[in-house]
């Protein structure tokens, strides 16, 4: 199964979307990231099955099965949890000085791939620890 790369944003309401695979597509949604995958889902279908009835060329990997991935950009996901977490306590989830953090949330600096990858991976083992339920 292929993979279908949403570049993803939150938002101070939802969450937007754009796909590198097709130009001009972007999709923006209020409300919560259940409701706004489906929504994705919802309007992709409807793109292709325009762009099918219309003859125009679309990716063919949607002839296909494919998985959609929401990949998010690291300022606005930065952005988004300074407003839950500080960045004192961002910095100990992951791992990278807050001032940094700061940098890459107000958009002065862009985190590499590595440090982007920390800041994820960081944030996802708090959501684990998190999903831990004690008896």
């Amino acid at each position: 199964m292929e993979k279908v790369i949403m570049n993803t944003a939150r938002t101070e309401n939802g969450y937007s979307c754009a796909c590198d695979l097709l130009p001009g597509w972007i999709v923006a949604y209020t409300g919560n990231f259940e409701g706004f995958r489906a929504y994705v889902q919802e309007s992709l279908d409807f793109y292709l099955e325009g762009a099918k009835e219309d003859g125009e060329k679309y990716p063919h990997i949607f002839d296909r099965h494919y998985e959609i991935v929401y990949k998010f950009d690291v300022q606005s996901l930065l952005e988004y949890y300074r407003g839950i977490f500080s960045f004192s306590a961002l910095q100990t989830i992951t791992g990278i000085n807050q001032k940094q953090l700061a940098h890459y949330a107000s958009g002065i600096s862009k985190p590499r791939p590595a440090q982007a990858e920390k800041i994820a991976n960081g944030l996802h083992n708090l959501a684990k620890e998190l999903q831990v339920v004690t008896v």
